[in-house]
């Protein structure tokens, strides 16, 4: 094996350094099984499978088990900090929390006394909810939940619900976002962060160009995420309101495609899609690692770009009356909206003061 670097490379400028590991190991006997499992379906009642569910656990249970695993945490650590910190944006009183498909404690671990009481924490994987970092200062609980079944707690019990990089593998994405909102009290939150689908479209062209030419034709190989443009729809189909979506783009650089294939491994991140071919050939992937460098590379590797999508949604609280200003109440128009710093600074303090004043007296006449 061979130590290889990795820079991380974000919009703002900033990076870090990692170590990780080269190389990549085949378990035939166990893709033998999982092959010829029933859980490869297409179909089960009226939802479709786009996911093996149970090798995406396989795949996560090996991953928990790696001595090495912190190595491969950078991504998500990151990721999951930067949802955290979100949860400070809220100005309201969150007792109970769940994070849901927790992995080893991405965002967990960040969250403090000052947003939260206690936690639920959760995984579909025994292992990846063992090896879980726990928060500071918070009572916690750790408990075993299928994000495509009916999660084991009450309706209307909790404040908050977040999800860190976890739900762009459920097959049923409709079904789990109900969940959630089922669990959720009245004037709940919801926050998660998902792959997006620009996430590893080098790989993915790369891939598909090598095996056109090698083979003469292609099989998915990057398991298919979610677009932004479907995300709102899909929250408010499922109920959610005041919906917040917002995207980033964080870029990670590796000496080539076979050390990112190896870190994708190491995620836990590697594809799992019921269609999926068995494994790739030599020849392919010498290929698809010549047409990654030549199409996207640099001098110091290969840039892989991930897309990150961040959303949040509340559960609407029906106690909570909005009341529609009078017609012709308005005080500017909005064609002088451009003008607005110029008034702001004509009218002084006195004209902040008024408008406070104003505005407290709207929010005792809605109450």
């Amino acid at each position: 094996m061979y130590s290889v670097a990795r820079y991380l490379a974000f919009p703002h400028g900033c990076g870090f350094w990692g170590i990780g590991l080269f190389g990549q190991e085949i378990f035939t006997s166990v893709t033998q099984w999982i092959h010829s499992s029933n859980f490869a379906t297409s179909k089960q009642g009226n939802v479709v499978n786009v996911f093996d569910r149970h090798t995406k656990l396989l795949q996560r249970e090996r991953a928990a088990r790696n001595p090495d695993v912190a190595v491969f945490d950078y991504l998500k650590e990151e990721v999951g900090y930067r949802l955290s910190d979100r949860i400070l944006d809220i100005k309201r009183e969150l007792k109970i929390g769940l994070d849901l498909g927790c992995g080893r404690g991405y965002a967990t671990k960040h969250i403090t006394d000052a947003e939260l009481k206690h936690l639920y924490m959760s995984d579909f994987s025994p292992s990846m909810l063992e090896s879980a970092q726990t928060p500071e200062n918070i009572g916690f609980t750790k408990i075993l939940i299928d994000e495509e079944q009916k999660f084991p707690l009450e309706s209307k019990f909790l404040d908050l619900v977040i999800s860190n990089l976890n739900l762009h593998w459920v097959n049923n994405l409709p079904g789990c976002l109900k969940e959630i909102y089922r669990v959720l009290k009245e004037d709940g939150v919801f926050l998660a962060s998902m792959f997006g689908g620009e996430t590893l479209y080098e790989l993915r062209s790369s891939l598909v160009l090598a095996e056109l030419e090698r083979e003469g034709g292609f099989s998915p190989h990057i398991s298919p995420f979610t677009e932004i443009r479907d995300i709102g729809g899909l929250l408010n189909q499922c109920g959610f309101t005041m919906l917040t979506i917002d995207v980033d783009e964080i870029i990670v650089g590796y000496p080539s495609l076979f050390e990112l294939m190896w870190d994708l491994q190491g995620m836990a991140e590697n594809n799992a899609g019921v269609s999926r071919k068995p494994h790739l050939h030599r020849d392919t992937l010498l290929a698809a690692s010549a047409i990654y460098q030549e199409m996207y590379g640099k001098n110091e590797g290969i840039p892989a770009t991930f897309q990150i999508i961040y959303m949040i949604g509340w559960k609407p609280d029906p106690k909570q009356k909005v009341h529609q200003a009078e017609r012709g109440s308005g005080q500017i128009s909005l064609k002088d909206l451009d003008k607005l710093d110029e008034m702001v600074r004509k009218a002084g303090m006195e004209g902040r003061i008024k408008f406070m004043k104003d505005e407290m007296e709207d929010l005792g006449k809605d109450k």
